[in-house]
């Protein structure tokens, strides 16, 4: 039986820009289930970070709800929010003064319920379930390459075991073969864990690749929704622009061999 994991209803994010409001989203609908890996696209500008800080409880809508777990997103950070939704950021925002295991650790040690022996063994499991290997442990974020950072940053994502993992452009930054294979790791890491995903990208290659479904942001709101065979057969001028341009016709060749074909979702 399905369970929702995050519902967000008639959501309107507002920004005062110059001394005008500059409305980012309206009446926004969007119903993530337990176990999908759900990504996000959109143009420039049309909010999609937005949604995974308010998401995360980091920013409050103007109007609406976003609930997680079916508690307000509002307080995850008063109830600790690294223990329900994990969060890697698009450049993996290490702390670059602590050692890799330090920074894995991080959220463990604020907690101050365990002790250090504990939190040492749990965070070398967590480096080792995304690749590394135990004597990068005491490595400086300065020493580590691109495809290092962004494994360091999703273990200390998944460092207490969330339910809800969030990812904003899991792979900027990344050459095609360890992008290739940090979406692998992803893949293996949502089966094994099942865990819930939440992806903001614009790279066509980790959409396809990664995605259970797709929800495509344009003129303020979900205009489809829907597996990514489903999403690219909409008539919606960003949808064409997106999917069938140059880049899109050569990444949607990916589509053919895929497992993104299917039943739609609903659209809007």
């Amino acid at each position: 039986m399905s369970q929702t994991v995050v519902q967000i209803s008639k959501l309107w994010s507002v920004f005062r820009n110059a001394g005008r409001d500059a409305v980012i989203h309206q009446d926004l609908d969007l119903c993530v289930q337990r176990g999908e890996m759900l990504s996000i696209v959109g143009g420039s500008g049309s909010g999609k970070t937005v949604l995974l800080r308010q998401i995360l409880g980091l920013a409050r809508p103007s109007r609406g709800s976003v609930t997680v777990l079916g508690e307000p997103a509002s307080q995850l950070g008063r109830e600790g929010a690294a223990s329900r939704v994990g969060m890697l950021f698009q450049h993996g925002a290490l702390f670059s003064a602590f050692s890799v295991l330090d920074n894995i650790a991080f959220a463990l040690r604020e907690l101050k319920t365990l002790p250090a022996d504990l939190i040492h063994d749990v965070a070398m499991v967590k480096l080792q379930m995304v690749g590394l290997e135990p004597s990068a442990a005491c490595k400086m974020p300065a020493d580590l390459s691109g495809g290092m950072i962004k494994r360091v940053a999703l273990a200390r994502a998944l460092i207490m075991d969330p339910p809800l993992l969030l990812l904003d452009e899991p792979t900027a930054g990344l050459d095609p073969g360890s992008a290739d294979e940090f979406c692998a790791l992803l893949k293996s890491l949502h089966q094994e864990l099942g865990l819930t995903v939440v992806m903001v990208t614009h790279d066509l290659d980790t959409l396809l690749e990664l995605s259970t479904r797709i929800a495509v942001v344009a003129d303020k709101h979900i205009v489809a929704q829907g597996t990514a065979a489903f999403v690219m057969a909409q008539p919606h001028p960003f949808i064409k622009e997106y999917f069938l341009g140059e880049r899109g016709l050569r990444a949607s060749a990916l589509l053919q061999t895929g497992p993104s074909a299917g039943s739609p979702a609903n659209t809007e």
